[in-house]
């Protein structure tokens, strides 16, 4: 099977991000409207497209070059949760190991040394499969990481949604009601945005992923359908925790930001905004909910990992796999 890799020019952007819309496992972070919010210099893009034989478009691979110890990695995505080939429902094994001899060879001409790939867990996938870490895995490839990630399947909660929930979430969710809290989704990043930021500099010493500037940017880039804010408030309208949603792909959506203020702890509102979140992702006919992991370089974080499970969350490998080229 012949399969041609090339960079990425400016006339492919149209047809990649319609290849991404209609594919197998194509994701939010795959398109070029969400790399475009990277400001320009942060990363030495090397986006590439692949061709069959008769010129038609077969996949797509977003990257990004990184030097180190003098070695040029190949990287997809640095500016993204995911990466990796995107494909069509056709793909077959044949054709993922014919693109991935592709990729290597182009790799080699422009004298990379490695290539690392996240790519989406198997939930992401309209059909799912595992060729490309099949292909990779023969050619050499290891895992160098495989966290796992919180997911909820949204199908088998059942009519009486609640019941599914262990007895302790069901109680903070009561407790929550109980208190005068609510859920309503809101627009306003800025409302949620101290909330996020003050709890991952006081519990973890980082900032959040994107500034509040870029969340915004993000927004008008993707559309408002693509990122959506849910907060608890109370009769004052004060924010005590929230969820910033990301639209990964139809099947999928993403928990990319959940916070609370630590101070209002007691009163559970991030169980009530996980319960409206799961509420609103079922609503929307999504078939799974993804909250993010657990797992920090394979080491559990056993509290978080018990309070989303109480949510019927179960967790699926995130994988990274880097290998020479």
């Amino acid at each position: 099977m012949t399969v041609k890799v090339r960079p990425a020019v400016p006339g492919d952007r149209k047809g990649w991000t319609d290849f991404v819309l209609r594919s197998n496992n194509g994701t939010i972070f795959h398109l070029p409207a969400f790399m475009d919010y990277h400001p320009e210099g942060r990363f030495r893009n090397e986006h590439l497209v692949a061709e069959d034989a008769d010129g038609g478009l077969c996949a797509v691979i977003p990257g990004a070059l990184e030097v180190r110890d003098g070695v040029t990695w190949l990287r997809s995505y640095p500016g993204a949760s995911y990466g990796g080939p995107v494909l069509n429902d056709e793909a077959s094994l044949s054709f993922v190991e014919s693109l991935m001899d592709a990729l290597l060879d182009y790799c080699r001409g422009r004298g990379f040394g490695v290539l690392e790939m996240t790519m989406p867990p198997s939930v992401y996938f309209r059909r799912p499969h595992d060729y490309v870490d099949f292909a990779l895995t023969n050619r050499g490839f290891s895992y160098s990481k495989r966290e796992l990630t919180a997911v909820i399947d949204l199908r088998r909660l059942g009519e009486e949604m609640d019941l599914a929930f262990r007895e302790s979430a069901r109680r903070g969710v009561r407790k929550a009601m109980k208190s005068g809290l609510t859920v309503v989704e809101d627009r306003d990043f800025s409302r949620f945005y101290p909330v996020l930021a003050g709890n991952l500099k006081d519990r973890h010493g980082v900032n959040p992923t994107h500034t509040l500037r870029e969340l915004y940017r993000l927004e008008s880039l993707l559309g408002p359908e693509k990122i959506r804010q849910f907060v608890t408030v109370d009769d004052k309208g004060e924010v005590l925790a929230g969820m910033v949603m990301f639209h990964a792909n139809p099947r999928v959506t993403l928990a990319f930001y959940i916070s609370h203020n630590e101070k209002h702890q007691a009163r559970r509102p991030v169980n009530l905004v996980y319960r409206e979140v799961i509420e609103w992702s079922r609503y929307m006919g999504y078939n799974y909910l993804d909250l993010g992991t657990f797992t920090l370089n394979g080491e559990v974080n056993h509290g978080l990992c018990r309070f989303k499970e109480s949510f019927t969350a179960r967790g699926q490998f995130r994988n990274t796999l880097v290998g020479k080229i």
